[in-house]
């Protein structure tokens, strides 16, 4: 399917500033119902909980830890899945340590951010109020946007966190 016949469809795909893949399903006046750039995503996905990759890296590695422990027994082998969803989460998780992790969750929390950008800004990790306005545009929209002093004060103290892990 081109792009043009994408374009002319009532439901397409498309990327966001973040990377994110998002399903745009347009109503019958052809406008967008949802839009990550103003934190329209749906409700089932404002509600959701999500988690950044190091905590997804965490709960695996734990897990792997236990079935490793149980070995002797041939059912709990580890899967070939689990194995490649452990390596992957690893490889792209900006914070290893299980106290950094943590940390990252509470400073982005104090900054009263859904859930969705949240995660982006801990697995993406941008260096500059820039990086992070185009990662996660929604964070300077209108009711609740933050002044680039505070995204600046969040990257600083996320900064932190990495350099002393």
């Amino acid at each position: 399917m081109t792009r043009e016949s994408l374009k002319k469809s009532p439901n397409y795909l498309c990327h966001s500033p973040s990377s994110q893949i998002l399903y745009l399903d347009l109503n019958m006046s052809g406008e967008e119902e949802e839009n990550a750039a103003e934190l329209k995503i749906g409700d089932e996905f404002l509600k959701a909980k999500c988690l950044m990759n190091c905590e997804v890296a965490v709960i695996l590695e734990h897990k792997y830890e236990q079935l490793q422990q149980m070995s002797d027994d041939p059912l709990n082998q580890v899967s070939q899945v689990f194995e490649k969803s452990l390596q992957y989460v690893k490889r792209f998780s900006r914070y290893k340590n299980p106290d950094a992790v943590r940390q990252v969750r509470e400073i982005l929390s104090r900054y009263q951010l859904a859930e969705f950008e949240l995660c982006v800004l801990g697995n993406l990790c941008p260096e500059t109020v820039e990086e992070a306005i185009a990662m996660v545009p929604s964070i300077k929209t209108k009711g609740r946007a933050h002044d680039d002093e505070a995204i600046e004060k969040m990257l600083n103290d996320l900064s932190l966190i990495k350099k002393f892990e």
